[in-house]
């Protein structure tokens, strides 16, 4: 139960991203800027987190040990992660990006046997179907809104955003292979972030060739993303993913709690965006997606319990 609470405070901290990346498209800002430029800020504050401990030289020399493994899952992880994102917000609102995302949570399941091939690992089928009814939860809360957005812009934001969705839990999972527990949450977050940059400063270079210098409100604006959505709500995610790092049935849930985003955003939206009050609809789609968010605790501490019970009676 506590690595679903705290994977749902990830979730609130992190759906700043959504509110505030539409909120800076609206105002005529690069969604490349808004990108990169949360990185940018994330990597100055990491390392004086990771610094005041003196712990960044272990980071340094894992880097250093794994570069091209580093480079290549953290550019999934993180790039291709947060990139369409920022862009989808040039066709869709927050709240219809956020729910998009929200396919990570079944691409986390999904790409269980192909990331652990050597344990003969399976697909948690109960985490699966849970799943779904938070996916039918989310987009039954947008239908409303989803039935005014053109044919047009939903294929462009959809597609960049399938990317996103399987590049969050693949580039995540693959991370916690590679440090295998021997770097902690901060740490792995700024290594990330590290091996990372090439992309986000290719991606600037393009923002500023297209677009110019962003504006000081996105630099505000992405500056609180940063600190929100990148430092508090990514480092919240991961140690609640580190927590049940083993177990596949509870890091499906974990990860099903960023479905929360999608509530989350759309309320955020409400307030700072003037967005349009959700009706019945739409607050059946929310009973749904915490409805998939209640059994997927359930399931995980009734597995915890089985198995507590089976290794009792396999001592005595």
């Amino acid at each position: 139960m506590r690595p679903i609470l705290i994977g749902t405070l990830g979730a609130l901290f992190f759906s700043a991203a959504f509110i505030f990346n539409r909120s800076m498209e609206l105002e005529g800002g690069s969604w490349a800027w808004s990108a990169s430029l949360r990185f940018f800020f994330m990597l100055p504050m990491l390392l004086l987190i990771v610094g005041y401990k003196k712990n960044v030289k272990p980071v340094l020399y894992h880097l250093k040990s794994n570069p091209l493994q580093w480079i290549l899952w953290s550019t999934i992880g993180f790039g291709l992660f947060y990139a369409p994102i920022a862009f989808g917000t040039v066709y869709a609102p927050g709240w219809l990006v956020a729910a998009t995302f929200q396919l990570n949570i079944i691409a986390g399941s999904l790409l269980v046997p192909f990331i652990n091939k050597e344990d003969n690992r399976h697909i948690p089928l109960s985490s699966v179907i849970i799943s779904i009814i938070i996916i039918v939860g989310v987009f039954t809360m947008q239908i409303e809104q989803a039935s005014k957005v053109a044919l047009s812009a939903v294929f462009l934001s959809v597609i960049p955003l399938l990317v996103s969705s399987v590049s969050y839990p693949l580039g995540n999972r693959k991370m916690m292979q590679l440090v295998n527990q021997d770097l902690n949450t901060f740490q792995r977050i700024l290594g990330m972030t590290i091996a990372s940059m090439p992309f986000w400063i290719i991606l600037s270079i393009y923002a500023l060739i297209t677009h110019g210098l962003p504006s000081s409100s996105q630099v505000t604006q992405t500056f609180i993303v940063a600190v929100s959505s990148g430092i508090i709500g990514t480092v919240l995610f991961f140690y609640a993913t580190e927590l049940v790092r083993n177990d596949n049935h509870k890091l499906a849930g974990v990860e099903a709690t960023s479905s929360g985003e999608v509530v989350f955003a759309l309320i955020g939206e409400m307030i700072l965006l003037g967005a349009v009050l959700p009706g019945w609809t739409s607050i059946l789609g929310m009973a749904l997606v915490i409805i998939g968010i209640i059994l997927h605790s359930m399931v995980s501490v009734l597995l915890e319990r089985k198995r507590t019970i089976f290794l009792k009676r396999a001592v005595k």
